[in-house]
């Protein structure tokens, strides 16, 4: 299960670390600064900065990525939202008194 943060990740820095999901955030961290010539030769993805990938492969990476559907969901849902609160709100607005008298 993907959300499962018992399950195991592999590291894209060393293929031979195994690390829970919920701890991948701060292995990441940790074996960037332990594989510093690795770190060179990837890429994060601007969707979820847990997928490293190698430069070359990003752009295939960003046209396939799961995380682009969710956030691109997200932005269409809100950008109706907001549409919607557009149309259906009223306005209270109304103009201050005026002391002119026009007829003096």
């Amino acid at each position: 299960d993907i959300l499962d943060p018992e399950r195991l990740v592999q590291c894209p820095y060393d293929k031979h670390h195994q690390i829970r999901a919920r701890r991948f955030p701060y292995h990441l961290v940790k074996c960037r600064k332990s594989y510093p010539q690795v770190a060179k030769e990837l890429s994060t993805c601007p969707f979820n900065a847990r997928h490293l990938v190698p430069q070359a492969d990003l752009r295939n990476h960003i046209s396939n990525c799961n995380d682009k559907r969710f956030i691109e969901e997200e932005i269409a849902c809100e950008t109706s939202d907001f549409q919607r609160r557009q149309m259906n709100s009223v306005s209270t607005w109304q103009a201050p008194p005026c002391d002119e008298d026009w007829d003096t």
